[in-house]
């Protein structure tokens, strides 16, 4: 009897070890002992999201109160053909996936924020609060969905020749709008000077209205400064070697550029210009001027391009603080954004608005001057260099222009209308 006992303690010695020895023994215990274990688990937070208590969106970032709420945070896209091809690192700044499409967002929230802080005007008050201003399309866009969204009625001025779908989306999304004809910004008749008289005219009569002024209201570069810079700085973990943007109102440019200034003084900052502006020769000489300007050779309006957004004559009071510590300018002609925005759409898929093209073609041709010298390409720890730009809007506000070959053909800045046939190349280097 003893045998039989001493026999079975052995069997299942050996029974246990085989268990044990395979795994299952631990999904065993932890089922014996399943009773005795705490029932309370702490929750899985995402990374970046804090554990406060609810009771603003900031808690959860898929969860919004308002459309506002989705502005800036915007995601930092690698260019992989641009940088494959050249062997410098070109990362772009979404800004085209602001619920306004465009980077102009973020001022437009911060500038009518700022003007609550002020009293100079009251959400939802009746009759409502209005607010003005002149812009060639991107900037009206936002200002008709904040105002929307925050209890305000909107006027935009446009010049007459800004796409038309510029145009039907400020209508569509209720703001009023008052078309000029293109003239020096020294004519009354300027769609900047326009809205600002217009704005004048409604407070006088007892309104009460915003002039949004975005070329001279510091609040424009300040929101790049607090927002936009912050956010390259720490999504790129402090590797920016160059900067890269046009200048309309030179916001953009001046408020990422004195932030990156500010954290990493040897941070390039590099203008790109479109054809018409005067700003690279601003950066290169000292003189704002552009060939354009000579007698017979424009065409018809200041800026001579097909680029809406940016390029200049003049110095705005967001560029002025900025302008001295531009390092360099580099040129971009209406061909050369026109033809890299087709390659982009075919190898990245991105379709991008005509001031995104010419801040890549600007971005491409400084990653080239890299690539020629070597010695300038590899860093010290063996790391690439990175140029960091920004993708303004999209191609879907371009749509009746810069994204028209016919209107291209027609006015003579491109020979005939792309192929869709046309081989999609795997490496880029069209210039």
């Amino acid at each position: 009897m003893n045998s039989i006992t001493r026999s079975s303690t052995a069997y299942s010695k050996v029974f246990l070890g085989v268990i044990l020895a395979t795994g299952v023994g631990t999904i065993v215990i932890q089922w014996i002992y399943r009773p005795f274990k705490s029932t309370k688990r702490k929750p899985d937070h995402p990374r970046g999201t804090s554990t406060r208590p609810a009771g603003h969106s900031s808690d959860y970032p898929h969860v919004a109160h308002k459309v506002t709420d989705f502005i800036g945070n915007t995601p930092l896209l690698r260019i992989n053909c641009l940088s494959d091809s050249t062997g410098v690192e070109i990362w772009a700044k979404c800004e085209f996936l602001n619920p306004g499409g465009s980077i102009k967002d973020r001022i437009a929230l911060q500038i009518i924020r700022e003007a609550e802080k002020k009293g100079t005007i009251v959400p939802y008050a009746s009759p409502r609060c209005r607010v003005f201003e002149g812009t060639s399309g991107s900037t009206g866009i936002s200002l008709a969905l904040v105002a929307r969204a925050l209890g305000y009625e909107a006027e935009i001025v446009l010049p007459d020749d800004t796409a038309v779908e510029k145009s039907q989306l400020i209508e569509n999304m209720g703001a009023t709008i008052v078309k000029v004809r293109p003239v020096s910004i020294s004519n009354r008749s300027h769609y900047v000077n326009v809205a600002r008289d217009r704005a004048q005219r409604f407070i006088e009569e007892g309104g009460k209205g915003l002039f949004v002024d975005q070329f001279e209201n510091q609040m424009n570069w300040l929101t790049h400064y607090q927002t936009t810079g912050p956010e390259i700085w720490q999504q790129s973990r402090g590797k920016v070697d160059y900067f890269v943007a046009g200048a309309g109102t030179g916001g953009t440019i001046a408020g990422v550029g004195r932030f990156l200034k500010s954290v990493a003084s040897d941070v390039q900052l590099i203008l790109a210009d479109p054809p018409g502006s005067g700003l690279f020769n601003k950066v290169k000489h000292g003189v704002m001027f552009s060939k354009t300007e000579i007698e017979g050779k424009r065409r018809r309006h200041q800026i001579d391009t097909v680029v809406e957004g940016i390029g200049s004559n003049r110095l705005t009071g967001n560029l002025a603080q900025i302008i001295d510590l531009v390092d360099d300018a580099i040129s971009v002609t209406d061909e050369e954004a026109i033809e890299l925005s087709r390659l982009i759409l075919k190898n990245e898929g991105l379709f991008i608005g005509s001031s995104s093209a010419v801040n890549l073609v600007a971005s491409h041709k400084l990653a080239q001057q890299i690539k020629l010298g070597r010695e300038d390409q590899q860093q010290s720890n063996g790391e690439r260099t990175r140029i960091v730009t920004i993708l303004c809007d999209s191609g879907q506000r371009h749509l009746s222009k810069f994204w028209n070959d016919q209107f291209l053909v027609q006015h003579g800045f491109l020979n005939k209308p792309s192929s869709s046939s046309e081989s999609e190349s795997e490496s880029v280097s069209p210039f």
